[in-house]
């Protein structure tokens, strides 16, 4: 005959605190025997930093009106009165700095213009100034 009766199976299942209690004691172990690096060498006294003086940008501004005149230290120039004033200019600093503010009506390569002029003159930085959206 048949034996219908139901047997109940087993789960099975892993007790892991005893291996999570090995991890920790190992952990323990390798942090204990570790050898942390101390720095070795001659103990040397460094100098004391000073900061540097504030530098003053130096700045040429250039402007460009709505016309496409070209203006600079409020005179009104043309391209090779341009130049001539930025070579007396840049050549007492080199590190000046050349800005364009354009008027955003101009063609651009009327700005551009501009900036090719300032770098024959010599100019090693140039910008051109834009507003903030």
């Amino acid at each position: 005959m048949l034996d219908l009766t139901y047997r109940r199976k087993l789960d099975a299942s892993m007790n892991m605190t005893p291996m999570i209690d090995i991890v920790f004691q190992l952990l323990i172990y390798f942090l204990l025997t570790t050898n942390f690096i101390t720095t070795e060498g001659i103990q040397v006294k460094l100098p004391q930093a000073k900061a540097a003086a504030a530098q003053i940008q130096e700045e040429i501004t250039v402007f460009i009106s709505r016309e496409g005149r070209v203006f600079l230290q409020q005179q009104e120039l043309n391209e090779g009165q341009l130049q001539r004033r930025l070579q007396t200019l840049i050549a007492k600093s080199r590190n000046k700095l050349v800005i364009v503010k354009a008027d955003r009506e101009i063609a651009v390569n009327k700005a551009v213009k501009v900036m090719d002029i300032a770098k024959r003159a010599g100019a090693e930085r140039l910008c051109i100034a834009t507003d903030r959206d």
